[in-house]
């Protein structure tokens, strides 16, 4: 039995390093489905985690995917993802609320840095969401996260089911049309496939990652 554990995670580690070889969008998002599902089975194999991959990249990066998440503690994305220093490029904001900030940062991972795979990553019961669906008092500058998910929480009320998950799904295929269409960057690469715009939700309970089919949106009641 200990032989073969040692032979499975030999396997693995290399099926996860063979990724490296050629990243392609789709690839990379194997990659990640890949690292979540061994997340999820309690079987992390937590690669790039030493001192080793530190001075490898003290003299620069090439994340494989680009991760724009919420800034919810709960929701680290190297860790549901399996995967460790360097391989991910992270935005966050409470929502995954862009600004000119986030896609400018969007931006340069895609452009300079290289990575081809962008995943914007929402998650159950989000508060953000949430608040932008019962519209209570805020204070601050929250008002402003709340009123860029207000269209998903609108469409949401016309949604069959739990009003609040439908509003996670939907302000996440809308942030993915939102990137689609960032001008002159993401347009341009996404029009000739070279780089590839996904959503996804993951579920608190679980710890699972579901991604959203390309055509959410347009099989939404309006």
């Amino acid at each position: 039995m200990k032989q073969l554990s040692v032979c499975l995670g030999l396997f693995l580690m290399l099926s996860y390093y063979s990724v490296r070889a050629q990243v392609t969008p789709e690839r990379a998002l194997a990659a990640l489905k890949e690292g979540n599902s061994r997340f999820v089975a309690g079987k992390s194999i937590k690669p790039h985690q030493d001192v080793n991959r530190i001075k490898e990249l003290a003299s620069g990066q090439k994340p494989f995917a680009v991760i724009v998440g919420c800034s919810d503690s709960r929701v680290p994305s190297e860790i549901i993802f399996d995967q460790g220093l360097g391989d991910l490029f992270i935005v966050r904001t409470a929502g995954q609320v862009s600004s000119y900030a986030s896609f400018g940062s969007i931006e340069f991972a895609n452009a300079v840095l290289g990575a081809k795979l962008i995943v914007v990553l929402g998650h159950t019961q989000c508060g953000a969401v949430a608040a932008a669906c019962k519209l209570p008092e805020v204070p601050g500058h929250i008002v402003s996260l709340i009123n860029a998910i207000k269209p998903a929480a609108k469409l949401a009320k016309h949604q069959h089911g739990d009003e609040i998950e439908n509003a996670v799904k939907i302000n996440v295929a809308m942030q993915v049309e939102q990137l689609k269409n960032l001008e002159p960057v993401l347009t341009k690469s996404t029009k000739d496939n070279s780089t590839m715009v996904v959503g996804a939700v993951y579920d608190l309970k679980t710890g699972k990652v579901e991604f959203l089919p390309e055509n959410y949106l347009s099989n939404l009641k309006s």
